[in-house]
């Protein structure tokens, strides 16, 4: 049994690195084409139907590109679509999602503290909030506001606050932040899947049935790849947010997140402009400093339990699996000789104020609730605690941790 969280901890490393790697060829392409656009310039002699060109050098060659409005008069011989990029992004961020936050839920997705919830209602809210986000996002593109962009943009934020807001009701900071970043990626995606591409496909259509393509199409996924363009940044700060407990383990995680979509807004902003008119507003820069300096300031109000509130507090199912397995009381002897004086709600070392990726490794029940993360990290392999840390760590202290965790696993 104890090698199952050996095996979903590889499913999650090959599963993590397709999501990467597809993600940075979706934003690659996003980037790319905006900037295209942005910069496409008239010139004498075009061909009809074309409404700027630009020459690219790259790879020792130069590339002379011309943009068809709508469409050409004739369908090109061969077409390159640009979409497998954003569905495997999509679908392997939503395998990503299960395996840590639905099959690790109890551990990483359900906040005991915020929200008395049962583990299936927690993976309900999940999966059924991203297919909200999209239908509520989609009906007010399709209303008068479609004709307003700014407007439309201004309100998608005030979604994104409540919806960071209501996230942090339920979820752990670390699932809340991820799950924002999950829902701006969907609505990233379907508007690929369920707006521009079937906008294409009848310019397409259209052109080898010898009609006229109709412009509205154009403009209507023109509008949802601009909205993709503006959210890609704070999307990648979300998806990388668990890699900082000062982003996502305080007080104010969901204003944090929602100054994040500001500071994107206003970097994008300026890089748009820069590549339209060749000159970027530099005002951008002040806003996002001054963003970046109240998002730190922000998160400096912890939202840990003091010591004696976690000790007080009762264990959850899964913590008292895991403290009541054999062998618990030796390895949360070996946690607190190693691993407390950093993983602590006041770390020991010196010039440290924040424990690492904010895992608090104080009281029975904050051992039991990190029980895979210790085993993986401090009895499986040798990642923790760092080598500079403390001057050794024992390999009977290892395998008390291994013991203590097969012994919970076979329960």
């Amino acid at each position: 049994m104890y090698d199952i969280a050996t095996m979903w901890e590889w499913v999650a490393f090959v599963v993590r690195w397709l999501h990467v790697i597809t993600a940075m060829a979706w934003i690659g392409a996003s980037f790319f084409f905006i900037a295209l656009d942005l910069g496409l310039v008239k010139a004498p002699g075009m061909p009809a139907g074309v409404t700027g060109e630009e020459w690219q050098v790259h790879g020792g060659g130069f590339y002379h590109i011309q943009k068809y409005m709508v469409a050409p008069e004739h369908m090109p011989e061969h077409l390159i679509w640009h979409k497998w990029q954003s569905y495997t992004t999509w679908l392997s961020g939503a395998a990503l999602l299960m395996i840590v936050y639905w099959v690790g839920g109890e551990l990483f997705l359900l906040d005991p503290n915020k929200a008395d919830l049962a583990l299936w209602q927690g993976i309900v809210i999940s999966a059924g909030s991203l297919t909200i986000g999209w239908v509520a996002y989609d009906y007010l593109c399709k209303s008068r506001l479609g004709e307003t962009p700014t407007a439309l943009m201004v309100l998608l934020f005030v979604i994104l606050v409540i919806m960071a807001w209501g996230y942090n009701q339920i979820f752990t900071g670390r699932a809340a932040m991820l799950h924002l970043g999950a829902f701006t990626a969907t609505i990233m995606t379907a508007n690929v899947f369920f707006i521009i591409m079937p906008n294409q496909r009848i310019v397409v259509k259209d052109l080898q049935e010898g009609r006229t393509p109709d412009p509205k199409y154009g403009k209507i996924a023109k509008l949802r790849s601009t909205h993709n363009n503006y959210l890609t940044l704070p999307v990648i700060f979300l998806m990388l947010s668990n890699h900082y407990p000062l982003a996502f383990a305080t007080e104010y995680n969901w204003i944090i997140a929602s100054l994040v979509f500001l500071t994107g807004v206003t970097i994008r902003h300026y890089f748009n402009t820069l590549h339209a008119t060749g000159k970027g507003p530099h005002w951008t820069w002040a806003v996002t400093v001054i963003l970046f300096v109240l998002i730190a300031w922000l998160s400096t109000a912890s939202m840990h339990d003091s010591y004696e509130e976690a000790e007080a507090r009762d264990l959850t199912p899964y913590e008292q699996r895991f403290a009541a397995a054999d062998g618990f009381e030796d390895a949360y002897d070996v946690v607190l000789g190693n691993c407390s004086m950093c993983h602590a709600r006041e770390p020991a070392w010196e010039g440290m104020h924040w424990a690492p990726k904010g895992v608090l490794l104080e009281t029975p029940s904050d051992v039991a609730r990190h029980a895979k993360e210790i085993y993986l990290q401090a009895g499986l392999t040798h990642a923790m605690p760092p080598p500079n840390a403390i001057s050794t760590m024992e390999s009977s202290n290892r395998a008390a941790i291994v013991s203590w965790y097969q012994s919970a696993a076979r329960d």
